[in-house]
Parts: C-alpha cells; sequence; structure tokens
C-alpha cells in the first residue's frame, strides 16, 4: 500500500488567481503533502517559468509548467505564447530540446503547458526555459529541479490497485449522496474500479471534487470528460471523490480530521497521490497506460484514448 496526503502544493502557486471566489473550502484547509525538492527559477526579466508537476521520476513524465508575472502573483501563460526547454541532468545528461502544449486550466482564465519528458537519471536537473511571446520577444530563464528515482504516484506501466470505489447502487441510486458535481453524469457511478478490473474493462478513473477542489480545476476536468465520454462507449468512466463526505441537510460535506483537514478516501492513499484533480488511464489488462494531473486537455486525452481503444 502507497502513503500519500493529498495536498494543493505547487499547483497552487499557477492557479492561485483562480481560487480567489471559489465557494469550495479555502486551500488552507487541505493536508498538504511533504514538500519536495526546491524547483526555482533564476534569473529572467519579465516571466517565471514554474514546473507544475507535484513528482518527477526516472523514465516518461507528463511534465505540467506554468508562467508566472515577475511579481510571482499572476499567471500568464496564453496560447500564443510558446513555452519551450531543454533539460540538462546531474551528469550532463541532455534531453529536448521539447515544445509544451497550451491547454486551459480555467477557460481563458489560467492555463498551464504539458509536454512528454523522459528522464534517464535521478538527482539535480536544470530546465532552460524559452519563452516566446506574441509580439516575437523572447525570454531565456534557467530553472532548478530534482527528477527522483521513483514516485509516490502510480505512473504508466504500473497496475492499478482493485480497490472499491462508491457506485450508485451504494446510495440506491442517489448521486447527490457520491458527487459535488452540481450536473452529475451517471455513467460515471455505475462501476467501480474494482468491478471494472475484475471484468477487464478499459476505464478512464478521474480524481475530481467539484465543490472542494483546491483549485477549481475539478469542475473543468469533469465537463471536459462527458463530450469525451460519449465518443468511447467501450470504455468505463468513473469519477471518484477523493476526500471522504458525508451528507449534511441535504449537501455533502468534508469529514474533518482533529486538526480540521480534508481526510482522503481508500482509493487516493491506493493511487499515491499527492494532489488534485488526478486521472488515470487504464486498459484491459489493469495497466496504468496514461496519467495526467492537474488539468487535461481533450487533444491529449483523445489521443490517450485512441491508443487504449486500438491496441
Amino acid at each position: 500500500m502507497r502513503s500519500a496526503r493529498i495536498g494543493a502544493t505547487a499547483i497552487v502557486a499557477i492557479l492561485v488567481a483562480a481560487c480567489a471566489g471559489s465557494p469550495s473550502r479555502p486551500p488552507a484547509t487541505v493536508t498538504t503533502a511533504a514538500p519536495q525538492p526546491t524547483a526555482t527559477a533564476a534569473g529572467g526579466g519579465g516571466v517565471l517559468p514554474q514546473i507544475v508537476s507535484t513528482e518527477r521520476g526516472v523514465g516518461r513524465n507528463r511534465l505540467v509548467m506554468g508562467l508566472l508575472d515577475a511579481s510571482g502573483t499572476r499567471p500568464v501563460g496564453a496560447p500564443d505564447t510558446i513555452l519551450g526547454a531543454t533539460f540538462t541532468g546531474p551528469n550532463g545528461e541532455e534531453v529536448g530540446p521539447v515544445e509544451a502544449d497550451f491547454i486551459w486550466a480555467i477557460e481563458n482564465e489560467v492555463g498551464i503547458y504539458a509536454a512528454q519528458v523522459d528522464f534517464p537519471v535521478a538527482g539535480a536537473w536544470t530546465a532552460d526555459f524559452e519563452i516566446t511571446f506574441a509580439d516575437a520577444r523572447v525570454e531565456e530563464v534557467p530553472f532548478e529541479f530534482d527528477v527522483q528515482e521513483d514516485t509516490s504516484v502510480l505512473r504508466p506501466g504500473e497496475q492499478a490497485p482493485a480497490v472499491e470505489t462508491p457506485t450508485a447502487d451504494d446510495v440506491d441510486g442517489d448521486l447527490a449522496q457520491l458527487s459535488t458535481d452540481d450536473d452529475p453524469e451517471p455513467a460515471f457511478y455505475e462501476r467501480s474500479v474494482a468491478d471494472a478490473l475484475a471484468a477487464g474493462e478499459p476505464f478512464v478513473l478521474a480524481f475530481a471534487t467539484p465543490k472542494f477542489c483546491a483549485s477549481r480545476t475539478c469542475g473543468p476536468t469533469l465537463d471536459r470528460l462527458k463530450p469525451v465520454a460519449e465518443d468511447y462507449p467501450d470504455v468505463t468512466f468513473i469519477n471518484v471523490e477523493p476526500y471522504q463526505l458525508e451528507l449534511v441537510e441535504g449537501q455533502l460535506q468534508p469529514i474533518l480530521d482533529a486538526n480540521q483537514q480534508l481526510q482522503a478516501v481508500e482509493a487516493v492513499t491506493e493511487f499515491g497521490l499527492l494532489s488534485e484533480p488526478y486521472l488515470f488511464v487504464v486498459d484491459g489488462n489493469g495497466t496504468i497506460t496514461s496519467s495526467f494531473e492537474t488539468i487535461v486537455g481533450e487533444p491529449e486525452l483523445r489521443t490517450a484514448l485512441d491508443e487504449l481503444t486500438e491496441g
């Protein structure tokens, strides 16, 4: 069993502007994961790149990145701003250059960048970011970060654990007892993870809580998932609220621990999550084929599902 504490961590640094006005409980009530090795940008002028991914491990990584203004307080990523990077390892290893794809985390408000990066060794790495703006201005900024031998969260190539997750049958079809989504998709609550694995069904598992999400990206995650699910009828889609909840006066409320912190459900621990939202794509053999932290773009999700269904 993996030990994990779900938390806001670095993701909120990029999405902090989106948290203002959120109807959910403030991020301070989320149990924060143990700090990861320092990842800092040096130099630069008008923009600060950040690596948003909670963990980086040896092998293939979906590296999530973001851009902040010079004060470090306002996200400035945009579709017409190009983010590229070349990575240098502890022994001079070179990876890249790569150009990241831009994704709206919250439509027309906050954007992030994602790229597939394969790190061959653990240790201290440097990303040499190159940011190209719409006016053709270019900034180059180095950024130091660590790569671990392994990560807490399960990764592509590993087996999904056969954890029992709540289904509509457990609550006599009353989805208000299962989901904080204002418009829950019934199909997302028909099967548990254990059921899908036992049946050999390929599935998508989304850990997302629209009401209590620390960064206000869980609602968009589910909204993006719903239309995609309609196009893949042979794939099971499962949504799991990552925190322990109870129905109070007709509304789901968090079950807080003695320190007034949100508590993760068993599935969060089994998958080793340190952040939410998080999405896993799993094939019929129970192997994780893709995973997406923070937010997933529709094109990359469809690519993952095409590979799943055509494989």
